[in-house]
């Protein structure tokens, strides 16, 4: 009997080392290879401006990409991914319609949240809480938000989402959500997620075979639409009246020809150019200019002094909590035009109600 190992073998090997089964990377006959490509596309460019947005949100470097689409179904799933999960249910409202699923892994979420929260983004392996799962759905809403810009960018129209929901999630035990069907096949898009020295690992992105389908058809028509475009500003209409009364009539001349007599017959007149002088405004002209003004609503507010809180210092808040201010007691107020600070003044009380009372204004220089 032979040592050497054969081609098969060779593959079994390789497969059982690969983290991504090898019949998930085929081509599926539900999705073309240029649809996959297509998908592979878009994923790459909106994961891009949500890297962006989730990098300013924790204050780190968030590099997101090599997306992997595949096409694979739920039970598939519940065999390769045995351990619960945290997912993200996002709906496309406007735009588009429909919904997909963007799976995390539970200690990426717990360095996540903690990074929001003022942390220094350490996994401490607790339980997840209402409050980890609130965190993680505003993190994917800004960064689908972004998202959504880019896609309206690529397919010309305006995109919009609802406010995604963070729920614990376990494939062999839950059903699909949303138009995610059981029975049949769903495209899967990895992520490959890097923040900062903290992180590195993968997330997944799951859509219906439909949802998938009007993604690529909507991002083909935008860009036929503006293929055609360029080509209908590029083709000029043919004279064909003039070419065939000139054909009937006279001979062809050329342009040479035809251009002489034009510009033998033309008369020039040239005159030197006068501008109108502009005179000085006196005062009394301002004074009837701003009165045209006079009627605009402005809004004035009075601040009392600002303080900056985290996250988690916001939700401890509770009736009775005393807030802190930029300012000492007895000190000017600001008052504001518009959001600009004009004047500086002080509290009173008039009849039962608060007002203030202008001690000073900021001179113009000092208002920028």
């Amino acid at each position: 009997m032979s040592d050497i190992l054969s081609q098969a073998e060779i593959d079994a090997l390789l497969n059982n080392r690969n983290l991504e089964p090898e019949h998930d990377n085929v081509q599926d006959e539900e999705l073309s290879l240029e649809e996959i490509d297509t998908l592979g596309e878009i994923g790459n460019i909106c994961m891009g401006a949500s890297a962006t947005t989730l990098s300013t949100l924790l204050g780190q470097k968030v590099t997101i990409t090599t997306p992997k689409v595949s096409v694979t179904t739920w039970e598939r799933l519940a065999k390769e991914y045995t351990l619960p999960y945290v997912s993200v249910r996002v709906e496309y409202i406007k735009g588009l319609v429909g919904s997909n699923l963007l799976i995390l892994n539970k200690p990426d979420v717990r360095i996540i949240t903690d990074l929001m929260m003022g942390g220094a983004g350490v996994d401490n392996n607790e339980e997840l809480t209402d409050l980890h799962l609130s965190a993680i759905s505003e993190a994917m809403n800004q960064m689908i938000g972004s998202s959504a810009t880019s896609m309206s960018s690529m397919f010309g129209k305006r995109i919009e989402i609802s406010p995604p929901k963070a729920f614990i999630l376990t494939f062999s035990t839950d059903q699909p959500y949303g138009d995610i069907d059981y029975s049949q096949k769903i495209v899967k898009i990895a992520f490959k997620m890097v923040i900062g020295n903290l992180l590195n690992s993968q997330f997944l992105q799951l859509l219906p075979i439909s949802f998938a389908k009007k993604l690529v058809d909507g991002l083909l028509n935008s860009v036929n639409s503006q293929n055609n475009d360029k080509a209908t500003i590029v083709e000029t209409p043919k004279p064909e009246n003039f070419e065939i009364k000139n054909k009937n009539t006279e001979p062809e001349k050329t342009s040479a020809q035809t251009e002489k007599p034009l510009k033998e017959n033309r008369q020039v007149n040239v005159q030197p150019v006068h501008f109108q002088e502009f005179a000085e405004e006196e005062p009394e002209n301002e004074s009837n200019n701003i009165s045209l003004i006079m009627d605009v609503p402005l809004e004035v507010t009075v601040e009392l002094g600002r303080t900056h809180k985290l996250i988690k210092e916001v939700l401890e808040f509770s009736p009775g909590s005393i807030i802190e201010l930029d300012k000492l007691a007895g000190e000017p107020v600001d008052i504001l035009v518009n959001g600009k600070a004009i004047a500086h003044g002080e509290v009173v009380v008039i009849d039962e109600s608060f007002g203030v009372r202008i001690t000073d204004i900021i001179h113009p220089s000092k208002r920028l």
